[in-house]
């Protein structure tokens, strides 16, 4: 019988990145260690946006089920002038979507997510989860990858095939790592509010926006999207402006005029709703910088600890989401040479992950732009039919991952 050591798979991190990995490579077969650095399984952040690309993988790892109860389908992208507004596109999702990408676009509590990912796990015996347990030590060698983690105040070891590094921004495992990325401060916040639908914050939403969508406010000095979770019971509000570094974490202190300043010469009803949503809590916004993320000694960075972008496609985790499977794949088809399947995986991967990073680029220039560049934006809007604008997006939303063929 194989040694379980020579197919032992160890991931770092049980966020949404580190559980689908699990999730992935569970179904090829292989048998996982997950350590989690912390005590209690807690969802950075509040909502998020789940597109075609990656719901269409949650249910192929039988998890789209688990999360669709506690999940929303917006019926639309809306994109709004933040001075006047106005309507200046919308792309259809709903119905539409599913039919066009045949899978849905959901927007939902990140707590939501993360705990359908866990249920899963939880239900496949070749998942071994360990909380508490922060990666401090690796060790390579031509067979294998030894770990050591410290779990109240304990060592524990495990051996394996491969190491994925899943643990985020912040990787402990890329820290470890030589010729790795270093993540770097990008120099904008992201403000987070969750809001009641039946509070004050809620009723001023009602007033300018709309219940069933995504809608994204454009402004020169800072954009909000705004969107319903937990069923609709409570809306997610995040916006972004320039700001100075605060704390590297998942929340910090920030002074909230620069939030308050960013919003000279908005509507007054959009005021409004930024003033009831209050406290908001700042978040600042880290990339990765491009570099390695593979060694041929069995390791790999996948999601944020890879390649941390800024949040303006939505497509952090759908990204994790899609570097988890597809990994798992490339290790499955090319079992007899570990390095050359890490490599082949990294090389497939890098083209899509700078797309969609160049995607929200994009989005961020649009978004924030001001005099005759916002003119020209709008026109361009307005001359692009919701059909055309969804068409831009077929190579982003329909995407599905590729079989690699022996050669």
């Amino acid at each position: 019988m194989e040694d379980i050591r020579s197919r032992q798979v160890i991931i770092a991190g049980a966020g949404v990145a580190g559980l689908t990995a699990a999730l992935a490579f569970a179904e090829r077969g292989y048998p996982v260690k997950l350590f989690e650095q912390a005590s209690r399984l807690e969802a950075a952040g509040a909502g998020i946006q789940l597109s075609p690309n990656a719901t269409r993988i949650l249910r192929k790892l039988r998890v789209l089920d688990r999360l669709l109860p506690a999940a929303l389908r917006p019926e639309a992208v809306v994109l709004k002038d933040a001075a006047t507004l106005r309507e200046l596109a919308r792309v259809p999702l709903g119905q539409v979507a599913e039919v066009r990408w045949q899978a849905p676009y959901l927007v939902a509590h990140r707590a939501d997510l993360q705990a359908a990912l866990l249920a899963q796990a939880a239900d496949r015996p070749e998942i071994e989860l360990v909380t508490g347990a922060r990666v401090t030590d690796i060790a390579t060698n031509a067979q294998d990858v030894a770990v050591t983690a410290e779990a109240d105040g304990r060592a524990v070891e495990a051996r394996g095939r491969l190491l994925v590094g899943a643990d985020g921004v912040w990787s402990s495992v890329r820290a470890q790592l030589t010729g790795f990325g270093k993540s770097r401060f990008s120099g904008e916040l992201a403000w987070r509010a969750t809001i009641a639908t039946e509070s004050a914050a809620g009723e001023a939403f009602a007033a300018i926006g709309a219940a069933d969508c995504v809608t994204t406010f454009l402004h020169p000095g800072f954009h909000m999207v705004a969107y319903p979770v937990s069923k609709g019971r409570a809306f997610n509000l995040a916006a972004f402006t320039k700001g100075e570094r605060i704390a590297e974490g998942w929340s910090g202190r920030a002074d909230p005029a620069i939030l308050s300043t960013a919003l000279r010469y908005t509507a007054p009803g959009l005021a409004k709703l930024v003033a009831l949503a209050g406290p908001w809590t700042a978040f600042p916004i880290h990339t990765v910088e491009q570099a390695r993320w593979t060694s041929s000694q069995g390791i790999a960075l996948i999601g944020d600890a890879a390649h941390a972008m800024t949040p303006f496609a939505a497509q952090g985790a759908a990204m994790a989401i899609e570097d988890a499977v597809t990994l798992a794949d490339v290790i499955a088809d090319f079992p007899a040479d570990p390095a050359k399947s890490l490599q082949i995986w990294e090389n497939l991967r890098r083209p899509r992950v700078a797309k969609a990073a160049r995607r929200g680029a994009v989005n961020r220039l649009a978004w924030h732009a001001a005099g005759p560049v916002a003119i020209a934006r709008n026109l361009f809007l307005a001359i692009r039919s919701p059909e055309k604008l969804a068409t831009d997006l077929d190579w982003l939303y329909g995407w599905e991952p590729q079989k690699i063929i022996r050669r």
